[in-house]
């Protein structure tokens, strides 16, 4: 059990006020090791509140530098940081929210030969990339490890999400396989409304919130999607299939996959 500091109480005060979080739910938060994948437009909101909130482990996992394209919605990442490697600038911004977070980076591109070492260490990730072939080899490494995990991609003034458990469906469930390349459009080709990757980034930090506490209903086999120009939101159920080849009764994927590259997606539903 933690011993809550005075300083702690006070920062937590709001969670511990909390009926269905309390001293128990803070202390399952501190004691909790979350992976984000990504410190873009998603990872960025998910980092802070995570940090925020007193995750004890923060893993990031991102190879870029941080470009000024990225500042109209990577809020992790300030003018002063272009050039500098994004996994560094976003532990400079989660250790000035909260020094008693860890914080451990991967400045790597996750694939087939590190994924399954680097999500091993964690209790749940969140999938803040930009492209399929990433949200692919996840979603299998996080099925073929028993992890759970979010799934988050925008596009235009567009988001989804949905989170996985063991047992419930997964990625592959809905889309089999990335699209061809080049068959769906990119961020820097169709655009992003910069304030879209906040609204889905703090939804995916909600659900990790509500998964470390046991706190609530998760987003399980449920697609929620929404269009920021009408603010209408959906919630689509999903099944897991069992002739899913990565977690169906009898899988036929039994190794990580590095499809061809293709930056930022949404498909449409």
């Amino acid at each position: 059990m933690i011993d809550f500091t005075e300083e702690q109480v006070q920062r937590y005060s709001r969670h511990i006020l909390l009926q269905d979080v309390g001293v128990e739910g803070q202390e399952k938060i501190m004691n909790a090791k979350v992976l984000v994948v990504g410190a873009g437009g998603l990872g960025a909101p998910v980092s802070l509140y995570l940090a925020a909130a007193g995750i004890g482990r923060i893993g990031i996992v991102d190879a870029d530098e941080v470009d000024l394209s990225n500042l109209q919605r990577q809020v992790i990442h300030f003018t002063k940081d272009v050039g500098v490697p994004k996994v560094d600038s976003a532990r400079e911004k989660i250790m000035a929210i909260n020094p008693d977070v860890e914080v451990v980076t991967y400045k790597v591109f996750l694939n087939a030969s590190n994924a399954l070492d680097i999500i091993r260490e964690y209790d749940f990730v969140v999938d803040g990339t930009d492209n399929f072939p990433v949200k692919f080899l996840i979603n299998d490494a996080c099925v073929m490890t028993g992890k759970p995990f979010s799934h988050g991609g925008i596009l235009r003034f567009t988001g989804q999400t949905f989170t996985h458990l063991p047992g419930t469906a997964c990625y592959r469930c809905m889309f089999k396989e990335p699209p061809p390349a080049g068959s769906v459009p990119t961020c820097s080709q169709a655009g992003v409304l910069g304030a879209i990757a906040g609204m889905l980034g703090t939804i995916q930090a909600a659900e990790t919130l509500k998964y470390v506490t046991g706190v609530g209903e998760l987003l399980t086999d449920r697609l929620l999607t929404f269009d920021a120009k009408t603010m209408q939101f959906r919630t689509v159920p999903v099944k897991r299939r069992d002739t899913c080849p990565v977690c169906g009764s009898h899988p036929t994927i039994d190794h990580l996959i590095d499809y061809e590259q293709a930056v930022c997606e949404l498909k449409h539903h």
